[in-house]
């Protein structure tokens, strides 16, 4: 199923990030706990591609997976940083394959200790999308960032290069994590005042705990509004009670995004199969999440 079906359906859409393994050693682990969240009966679920390819396999075997076993449409990332045009096409043959036709086309970050090149193939995300256009049968997904991206000089400017990646053949696009809907809400205004009039799905992430939330505003400047701190400051030394905390704030968040007609949200839950568990358990009424879902730990 390609993904812009979905999102043109009136039920709430709801669907969860998963990430491959680093290390073969941990793919077990990891393929478990993506078909755990594959069993809460997600609207789609994103795979993610490691920096330069290094997880590109796994990305494929595990989102074919749980399409085959789950029935549970996926969306691949691809990126494209660092490499080439015949590389690219050998992905997109080897998702064809598999069965995987929603692709999430990003330039992706540099490996370490890499410097951009003038010779490589792609340099942008927007290139990538040109070629996964031209290679055909793909619905394309495209990031873009309610706050700004880091290397933009400015969010005008940011949305500018936005338009160019929606022009080269994106059918929807899916946010970096906020986490104040008021930031989101702005972002759709400028786009589509852009002229930017594909779908957006907003980004959500449940923080669990102080270190990640510190790594998050390092990497990406995301604002964190005086509530979210105040949360922070009074439940972030607890394991448990940040947890809980975290994932009640995302689920706020959440609510308000479907109470104010955003139809799809895509919630970054970290391989969590609990998070998300407990997401599902607080919109099961909202989403028509399954029976099973509810009263388990």
């Amino acid at each position: 199923m390609h993904l812009t079906e979905l999102l043109r359906g009136s039920k709430p859409s709801l669907s969860f990030e998963v990430f491959p393994p680093k290390k073969s050693s941990n793919y077990e682990s990891i393929r478990k706990a993506a078909e755990e969240i594959a069993l809460l009966s997600p609207s789609f679920m994103s795979v993610t591609y490691g920096a330069g390819g290094g997880t590109s396999d796994y990305t494929v075997s595990i989102a074919a997976d749980i399409q085959n076993q789950f029935h549970v449409p996926t969306l691949a990332h691809l990126s494209c940083i660092h490499s080439s045009r015949e590389g690219i096409r050998e992905q997109l043959s080897t998702l064809r394959a598999a069965g995987v036709s929603n692709v999430l086309a990003l330039r992706g970050d540099l490996p370490p200790e890499t410097s951009v090149h003038e010779d490589w193939e792609f340099h942008y995300a927007s290139q990538l999308v040109s070629e996964i256009h031209r290679y055909g049968g793909f619905c394309i997904g495209g990031a873009c960032y309610p706050e700004g991206h880091t290397e933009s000089p400015s969010q005008r400017k940011d949305i500018e290069y936005l338009k160019e990646k929606v022009d080269a053949g994106c059918d929807f696009l899916t946010s970096q994590m906020f986490f104040d809907n008021n930031i989101f809400y702005n972002f759709m205004y400028k786009i589509r005042n852009a002229g930017i009039q594909v779908p957006v799905i907003p980004g959500i992430m449940p923080v669990t705990n102080v270190t990640q939330i510190r790594r998050i505003i390092a990497l990406s400047g995301t604002v964190l509004p005086q509530r979210f701190r105040y949360i922070l400051d009074r439940f972030g030394e607890n394991p448990a009670t940040m947890r809980q905390a975290g994932i009640a704030y995302a689920t706020e968040q959440i609510i308000d995004l479907f109470a104010n007609g955003i139809p799809a949200v895509h919630v970054y839950s970290m391989n969590n199969p609990l998070i998300a568990r407990k997401i599902m358990e607080n919109l099961s009424e909202i989403v028509g999440a399954p029976a099973e879902v509810s009263n388990e730990t």
